[in-house]
């Protein structure tokens, strides 16, 4: 089966993606969203760091953004995208063609990647089940929710420390575990010392769980580090059928010293390595919260008209 052809296919409908649709929506613009229904944030019960809408559940927040673009002729398609072949570049002008779950095939002039990325956690029992509840992974997003209250950081390399020193700005009782990922140096053992954050060596074995709430991180010795959340350091991966099926570009990312996944390479108006096609949100990189990746759609949907008006008047001429 095979839909009408749009100006833009949009892939993935989070914040990145609904705020280019919008632009691109409110400037006429035929634009189609696929979305596959698996937001980074759905487990989280609420949003923060975002003005106006601080503390609104994320589910919430999809309804009111794809209302938002339907008023423009936005079309959003609730699909999973399982092929993105390079696009039939002949006549000049891309024409891309995605297909989905369902068999559909979609057509497009250009695409805006904004799939996200999903989070690998950890090999630690119980610990996916509390992800985004009291298993958390940013002090900027649920950081105040926890504060003054036991935390502790899960260390899946060097970039613990630095988490660990954010979290104790939130809360007196914090607690470092290394679970064997790394050995902290001299400095970073006075950093911790100095704010008063407790170091434990050792893997972590598990969770503790009671009455539907995080209680404390299990050791491999048994013992239980009493808690009341835990931040976790995760792995950000991205949607390799898109990325790679398209052959776009993509650059390792690392922070403080921790290979963490990789993120596609853009320039500053969000263009990928190939021609006819955007990205923006987390698929650039996994730090960017909500108001980021609006910010980044928005703009990367003008880019994206801009593109097409220049088409456009070069058909004119011709013709």
């Amino acid at each position: 089966m095979e839909t009408t052809p749009v100006d833009v296919l949009v892939l993935g409908g989070g914040a990145a993606g609904l705020a280019a649709a919008l632009t691109l929506g409110r400037s006429r613009r035929s634009v189609r969203v696929l979305d596959a229904d698996v937001p980074r944030n759905a487990t989280s019960p609420h949003a923060h760091n975002l003005l106006t809408r601080d503390g609104t559940p994320p589910g919430e927040l999809l309804a009111i953004g794809r209302a938002e673009v339907a008023r423009y002729g936005v079309e959003v398609v609730t699909a999973r995208v399982t092929s993105a072949p390079p696009a039939d570049d002949a006549t000049g002008e891309p024409a891309f063609t995605v297909g989905t779950a369902d068999g559909t095939t979609h057509r497009a002039r250009r695409l805006v990647l904004a799939t996200g990325m999903h989070d690998v956690l950890p090999d630690v029992p119980g610990l996916a089940e509390r992800w985004g509840r009291d298993a958390l992974h940013c002090p900027y997003c649920h950081g105040w929710e926890v504060r003054d209250r036991a935390l502790t950081v899960l260390a899946s390399g060097p970039r613990a420390v630095h988490m660990a020193l954010l979290v104790r700005q939130l809360s007196a009782d914090v607690t470092l575990l290394l679970h064997d990922a790394f050995e902290p140096s001299a400095d970073e053992w006075a950093d911790l010392a100095a704010r008063g954050v407790r170091v434990l060596p050792g893997r972590v074995a598990g969770v503790r769980v009671i009455d539907d709430a995080l209680t404390g991180v299990v050791l491999a010795d048994g013992d239980v580090v009493p808690c009341d959340a835990v931040f976790v350091g995760s792995r950000a991966v991205l949607d390799d059928v898109v990325v790679d099926g398209l052959g776009l570009a993509t650059t390792p990312l690392e922070h403080l010293g921790e290979r963490i996944g990789r993120a596609v390479t853009v320039d500053p108006t969000g263009a990928t390595s190939v021609t006819g096609v955007w990205a923006a949100g987390n698929v650039t990189g996994p730090q960017h919260a909500l108001a980021a990746s609006i910010a980044a759609g928005s703009a990367v949907g003008a880019h994206v008209n801009a593109s097409l008006v220049t088409s456009d008047v070069a058909r004119a001429r011709t013709r």
